[in-house]
């Protein structure tokens, strides 16, 4: 049956754009990621040390954290006035365009330091898009989703992020065992960004074939939106966009850990073949995926803010051992280490899709959720893999964990003080 007017249908062309212009905004942001911990450093930086162009790379990455809030507040504000799909639309252009131009960039030895200059540029247009991207794609699916399944619903766009990093770390895994370390370094390692375009194409029919959201409409119906939702967000809201922010710190932590850092320190301080090292990430990649669902089933059953505590709480006792899993030598600990640490994550992750909205009235929503989420990505997503490095550099790998135990504890402080929503 193909009737819009069916709830069934309407149901799942929402959770399928949610899910899938997620994954195709996630992918971009990994594929970055995953370029930043192989090859970023060597080609598009000095050859002054390993370590120096290891740390710059990570800075390059961490860019698009910083450009995430305000890209939060620019789509957040037309999200809050125009609604929800509109912006959805246009963070997904922005940020597919931004990955696309990577593929053309110039390496340092050809165009010296106006390669990285341009790079940082387009690293900003990918951050930018992002962070109108979460906060739009969570609420497509939770302001539609039937009472008492906002927990379910609200995983739709989280569940994007592992579909997102298992295409790109399966791309790039695909394409370094079929080239040649040289063609990899020289052409390889751009083929995932060109093949972002497809990916955009297909986010962008299904977001268009969709409406606006039932809470969207009603708050409409019943008031003119605000001129400036962020003024007003916060006016009135300072102190959830605060716990807010604190509430996701844990999730970006647990995850770039695992993924940029333990791949750039695998392969470099371990000296593990690359696509031995992607293949344990796509494994506990699904392990992810798994603590999504889970949690998202568990929130509707117990609460959001349930989970997230618990997801909080385990974050902090994973970084007690994370450190000392990376400095075991073991592939099998490896995969271990990094399977516990995304299943967490999957419990701190799932349940913000339906977490974060319950904090915001309907007509500052999409700035609030956006804003928070995002601040949040800066001190979890950023910073979190910087300190890691300082920590690995200076005291030994085994003191990273502690990275995730600061988060951990931050991020329980958040979800405890938050309003009592959800």
């Amino acid at each position: 049956m193909t009737d819009s007017r069916n709830p069934f249908v309407v149901h799942a062309r929402v959770l399928l754009a949610s899910l899938v212009g997620t994954a195709v905004e996630f992918y971009d942001f990994y594929i970055f990621g995953t370029a930043a911990a192989l090859v970023i450093g060597p080609l598009f930086f000095p050859a002054s040390s390993q370590a120096a162009q290891t740390l710059l790379a990570l800075m390059t990455f961490g860019i698009a954290f910083f450009a995430r809030p305000v890209g939060a507040v620019a789509f957040g504000h037309f999200g809050d006035r125009i609604g929800r799909k509109s912006t959805l639309v246009a963070s997904l252009l922005l940020m597919g365009i931004s990955t696309f131009l990577v593929a053309f960039l110039p390496g340092y030895a050809v165009a010296g330091w106006v390669a990285p200059a341009l790079l940082c540029l387009l690293r900003f247009g990918q951050g930018f898009g992002l962070g109108g991207e979460w906060g739009g794609a969570s609420l497509l699916a939770v302001e539609n989703a039937p009472k008492g399944m906002e927990g379910r619903f609200g995983i739709a766009a989280p569940l994007g992020a592992p579909l997102g990093f298992l295409f790109a770390n399966g791309l790039f895994l695909v394409l370094g065992l079929m080239l040649s370390e040289s063609d990899f370094l020289s052409w390889g390692w751009r083929v995932p960004f060109l093949a972002s375009s497809l990916l955009v194409i297909l986010g962008l029919w299904i977001r268009l074939r969709i409406g606006e959201t039932p809470a969207f409409k009603a708050s409409l119906e019943s008031a003119p939106p605000p001129r400036v939702p962020l003024g007003q967000l916060l006016a009135g809201h300072f102190g959830a966009v605060l716990a807010g922010t604190m509430g996701v710190i844990a999730c970006f932590a647990l995850f770039y850990l695992a993924t940029t850092f333990a791949l750039g320190f695998a392969t470099t301080k371990l000296g593990y073949p690359r696509e031995t090292v992607l293949a344990i990430q796509l494994g506990a990649d699904v392990v992810f995926a798994i603590g999504i669902v889970v949690s998202g089933w568990w929130s509707d059953a117990a609460s959001p803010r349930t989970v997230m505590a618990v997801g909080a709480a385990l974050t902090g006792l994973v970084g007690l051992g994370f450190g000392s899993g990376l400095a075991a030598g073991s592939l099998p600990v490896l995969f271990l280490t990094l399977s516990v640490a995304l299943f967490v994550m999957g419990l701190c992750y799932g349940p913000i899709g339906a977490w974060l909205p319950s904090l915001y009235p309907v007509e500052v929503r999409y700035t609030g959720i956006s804003l928070a989420f995002n601040l949040g990505g800066i001190v979890g997503g950023a910073l979190a893999p910087l300190g890691a490095a300082w920590l690995a550099a200076n005291g030994g790998v085994v003191w990273t964990g502690l990275v995730l135990t600061a988060a951990g504890v931050v991020t329980l402080v958040g979800v405890l003080a938050a309003p009592r929503g959800g």
